[in-house]
């Protein structure tokens, strides 16, 4: 648990520039103040490999070329099963939900998402119970 959001990392995985900004801008708002950003899965993990240490959430969409979220979520749960994922998506149905809770998600923002239901997912992590089926 970190005492606040000023002590987080954030790495923001997603190949639309526009929702990577705006994520950015909506953490700094929040007060995290190291946000990282990747544009593909495969980035991410190039990024991971050497700045692990730095991250306690990564925020990843689902649909992108090269290596989707799900291929990252099972990537980075081999390596790290405690950092915090959120899969960033518009899919809600039963089976994608059961797909990535098998991997091990611990929340999902769903498209389109305000400030406030992002800074809700991250409030409870922020918590000493954090259970990351209800996030």
């Amino acid at each position: 648990m970190v005492s606040n959001f000023s002590d987080l990392g954030v790495l923001v995985v997603d190949d639309e520039s526009s929702v990577t900004r705006l994520l950015k801008m909506m953490l700094t708002d929040l007060g995290i103040s190291q946000v990282f950003v990747a544009r593909d899965g495969r980035d991410a993990l190039k990024f991971l490999g050497e700045y692990s240490e730095s991250v306690n959430i990564i925020i990843c969409d689902w649909n992108m070329p090269r290596m989707s979220g799900l291929e990252l979520l099972q990537q980075v749960r081999t390596a790290d099963p405690d950092t915090m994922f959120l899969m960033l998506t518009g899919r809600n149905d039963i089976d994608s939900v059961k797909a990535a809770r098998d991997f091990g998600v611990n929340g999902y923002l769903l498209k389109p998402f305000s400030a406030e239901q992002l800074r809700k997912k991250l409030t409870a992590y922020n918590r000493p119970n954090f259970d990351p089926m209800r996030a």
